[in-house]
């Protein structure tokens, strides 16, 4: 993953840049709100996060599952490819809620917040995996 300061709004700037023009940027509150992290991705909605690494495990679920249409989520509830992706893609993009932490997600699966981790972890892990050969075949 590849940072930059080359701000592509007022106020911002690239923290991560990923391939296929995916990337979170960190936004400038200024004084009136707190620095924010937004996953910006060609055709997809805004979405801003206050963590940097709610960011990154979101963009991880994005590649995670090859893209997805969040515009209207709030409308509809997940992305249908999130849940088609199976429990682990779904609980990495549960966690990623600003009112889900790791305990309630744990909570709706019935699990434990270490096996929750694990999940999360194997999102990221075949996401980086998906980053790699994307980049390997240079699809910049």
């Amino acid at each position: 993953m590849a940072t930059s300061d080359t701000p592509t709004e007022p106020d911002s700037t690239v923290v991560d840049d990923y391939v296929l023009d995916v990337s979170i940027l960190e936004i400038d509150g200024g004084e009136e709100t707190a620095t924010r992290y937004r996953f910006d991705a060609p055709e997809h909605a805004a979405i801003a996060f206050d963590d940097p690494d709610d960011a990154r495990l979101y963009a991880d679920v994005y590649f995670d599952v090859n893209g997805f249409v969040e515009a209207d989520t709030g409308g509809r509830g997940v992305p249908p490819e999130v849940v088609q992706a199976g429990k682990d893609t779904l609980a990495a993009y549960l966690r990623t809620l600003p009112w889900a932490d790791v305990n309630w997600v744990a909570s709706f699966y019935g699990a434990t917040p270490t096996e929750i981790e694990r999940y999360c972890s194997w999102v990221r892990d075949r996401a980086a995996e998906i980053r790699r050969r994307a980049e390997e075949a240079d699809l910049e």
